[in-house]
């Protein structure tokens, strides 16, 4: 049996600071921005499925997510594309092929939706 599973546990994502990130993203993600701030600089995204950490600590011009690595899904995406502009979120594209569009978090990190 192999030793290292077919399975992601946790996405990092840098962000300049940790709490008003876990404020955005339990915003826009319809959390309840609660738990602790670990170590001074990581925080757990409370998810369904694959977690996110913010980490402060990893945050640099060079480490700046350009190309989404990972999509949250939808079921309606002209509802999310609407929900996130309403948010005044920055939205770097338009919705694609009726199946998914990008946009950016305050730290500059390209992000993306997909329906599911």
């Amino acid at each position: 049996m192999n030793p290292i599973l077919n399975k992601i546990g946790t996405i990092f994502i840098p962000v300049s600071n940790v709490e008003e990130a876990r404020d955005w993203y339990c915003d826009i993600l319809g959390l309840i921005a609660e738990g602790e701030i670990l170590y001074g600089h990581l925080y757990i995204v409370p998810m369904n499925g694959t977690g996110i950490v913010l980490d402060s600590k990893i945050y640099s011009e060079d480490n700046i997510i350009k190309t989404p690595l990972f999509h949250f899904n939808t079921n309606n995406i002209e509802r999310a594309y609407e929900y996130l502009r309403s948010k005044n979120v920055e939205l770097t594209t338009e919705i694609e092929h009726n199946h998914w569009f990008n946009f950016k978090d305050p730290y500059r990190n390209h992000l993306m939706v997909c329906k599911s």
